[in-house]
């Protein structure tokens, strides 16, 4: 019988992730631990449950992660070291990059990538793409509005090399639900994909099937890009934050209710430097050079984290405890994750399904540190590892009947069940999806939606 490790000695969170019910992070030593939904493997940990509290992803052990990064349902992983991206969850429409659109619950090397140097990955609901050292763009997934940006609407299982960019070298990308961002290494902002709200940023409403370049703000060089499910944040190298789509819940911060088709300066922020943004399903952060955290959007759940559950539809300073500032945010779709200066890790908004990492699922509307990988708290002392894949009892899959729930809109979907049929995984059996059983997660609002857990 093999035997499990010890307890973790004393580490830091270096990195956190956070999908649409699920969470990410890396700690120090290259370990990495997930919490949160698990119903479509996207914990990683060979079966379908929920964790309440972070849990070590054992198949992950000795492969040298360097970065996480969660998708809507789904996460990434990327090893510098083996020069190899691992992917798992949800496998619709292509997303998790092996050639199919099978479910993953352990992670898989995916072999479209494999001896690749990657700068960075970006994953959207549906849809992911890498960012090569050489300042390459490759696409993979779910393809209905040309978020891929390879000039058709047809998903691609295998990451394909986006050929608009061949001459331009590209710093950063972003993935909402169905549009994507770039910004190259000269300062010029790009948007693709579904535009209905404006949120390409190309003085439209037009959905676009190759990148398309955004006017240019004089006098400004973009920096950094995010994308919410249907806006998109820039900030530029002064430091200056733009935002442009969707913004009935105010998540583009400028203290109205308005879409905005071209990047627009947040004046709430003017005297601020930013320095990192994300954005969430309907809610924004930006953190600033002071290590000052920034809240607005939808606030159903708290998870603007300003201490109440009203939406603000213009930046407010999110208040942590003993005044800690901020190194690194993450927004999910209705919780955000934060980690300190000191490695402390916070987290609030929704937490149905353990994602806040508290060991329950109750919601918190300001931060709230989770102890067990705070550098204040167990420093990830007493974090457990998943049992070994062989052994993971995968048996405990949730039955289309008990997958149906309200999806968490301003209006009620079409409630879409998902049907599913096994697999080997191991010498276990798993579920996964059947052809043409395919939900919806995302837009527009004429299709069915996948089923969300409110």
């Amino acid at each position: 019988m093999e035997i499990t490790p010890p307890r973790l000695m004393e580490r830091r969170v270096n990195s956190i992730s956070a999908g649409a019910s699920h969470t990410v992070a890396l700690l120090s030593g290259d370990v990495v631990c997930s919490w949160g939904r698990g119903e479509d493997g996207q914990l990683g940990h060979g079966d379908a449950d929920e964790r309440y509290s972070p849990t070590i992803i054992r198949s992950l052990e000795d492969c040298e992660i360097t970065s996480i990064t969660c998708g809507a349902d789904h996460t990434i992983a990327r090893s510098d070291g083996r020069t190899t991206v691992y992917s798992w969850g949800w496998g619709d429409f292509g997303r998790l990059g092996h050639g199919n659109s099978s479910d993953l619950f352990i992670p898989q090397p995916i072999k479209g990538l494999q001896g690749i140097e990657i700068r960075q990955i970006a994953c959207g609901d549906s849809h992911c793409l890498a960012v090569t050292v050489d300042g390459d763009v490759k696409s993979w997934g779910r393809n209905q509005n040309g978020q891929l940006g390879l000039g058709h609407t047809e998903d691609c299982l295998i990451p394909c090399t986006i050929q608009a960019f061949q001459g331009i070298s590209v710093k950063m990308i972003a993935a909402g639900a169905e549009h994507t961002a770039a910004v190259s290494e000269n300062g010029k902002l790009y948007g693709w994909g579904w535009g209905r709200y404006g949120n390409l940023g190309l003085g439209d409403r037009k959905d676009r099937l190759v990148p398309g370049e955004v006017a240019s703000i004089p006098g400004e060089h973009m920096n950094l890009v995010a994308c919410g499910w249907r806006h998109t944040i820039a900030v530029s190298d002064s430091g200056m934050l733009y935002t442009f789509g969707w913004s009935k819940y105010g998540q583009l911060g400028h203290g109205d209710h308005e879409d905005h088709l071209v990047p627009h300066h947040v004046a709430y922020l003017k005297s601020h430097r930013i320095v990192q943004v994300s954005g969430g399903w309907r809610h924004t952060m930006a953190l600033d050079d002071q290590g000052n955290l920034h809240g607005w959007g939808w606030n159903k759940f708290g998870q603007v984290g300003v201490g109440n559950n009203l939406d603000q539809n213009s930046p407010q300073l999110v208040k942590f405890p003993n005044d800690e500032k901020i190194s690194y945010v993450s927004c999910g779709w209705r919780h955000t994750v934060a980690i300190s200066t000191k490695y402390n890790v916070f987290s609030w908004g929704r937490g149905t399904s353990g994602q806040l990492g508290h060991g329950d699922t109750l919601d918190k509307n300001a931060p709230t540190m989770i102890d067990s990988l705070s550098a204040d708290g167990e420093a990830c002392r007493n974090v457990e590892s998943s049992i070994p894949v062989g052994d993971a009892a995968v048996a405990n899959w949730i039955s289309p009947s008990e997958r149906y729930a309200v999806v968490p809109d301003e209006t009620v979907r079409t409630l879409v069940s998902r049907l599913h049929e096994t697999a080997s995984v191991g010498s276990h059996q798993v579920l996964r999806p059947l052809e043409g059983s395919r939900g919806d997660a995302s837009v527009p609002d004429t299709e069915p939606k996948r089923i969300r857990t409110e």
